[in-house]
């Protein structure tokens, strides 16, 4: 495949047939280099392979495919936070400490509603490299836009996990109750 450009419907199957077999996220530059296109070639195919259905999301380490084996038996729960921004790493480390995979981020927009966000981090390694890439990146977190309040989706293989890592949250004056 080195330096041949690899064609539409035969470059989105073997996209989808990587990302289905990978336990890592992909990125789409590692995609572009793989079928020697351009990385906004990807950005569309992803596109339109989410339009013809596919549970492909885009995550800040990369491209996942939401069908695998171990995401499907996981029990989810969406958890009211608050914090400011220099917490993040740290509220996120707390809930993956526990075995929890924080699925995104929410935010209740004034003047666009709803907004979410990918987080999908599931170890201390992912959450590193997500805050790496929100700094390398000079961006900013959807939570800034809230003062800090904010939703989680977060997954775990029991509601064991869940509601340990909740209370961590809850100790460390993360969560938000009523």
């Amino acid at each position: 495949m080195k330096g041949q450009k690899i064609l539409g419907d035969e470059r989105r199957k073997l996209i989808v047939s990587w990302l289905q077999t990978s336990q890592e996220p992909i990125t789409g530059s590692e995609l572009a280099k793989k079928t020697n296109v351009s990385r906004q070639v990807i950005v569309g195919d992803i596109t339109l392979l989410k339009a013809q259905g596919e549970p492909i999301i885009a995550t800040s380490q990369g491209y996942l495919y939401m069908r695998r084996p171990e995401m499907s038996n996981r029990v989810e729960r969406t958890i009211a936070c608050f914090h400011p921004p220099e917490k993040t790493e740290e509220e996120l480390l707390l809930l993956v400490k526990h075995g929890v995979t924080v699925l995104d981020v929410k935010i209740e927009h004034s003047v666009y509603g709803d907004l979410t966000a990918s987080i999908m981090v599931s170890s201390a390694k992912e959450v590193q490299q997500f805050i790496e890439k929100i700094s390398a990146t000079n961006s900013s977190y959807l939570s800034e836009l809230t003062d800090g309040i904010h939703l989680h989706t977060i997954a775990a293989a029991t509601e064991e996990a869940l509601n340990q890592a909740e209370e961590a949250l809850r100790t460390n004056g993360f969560l938000i109750e009523a």
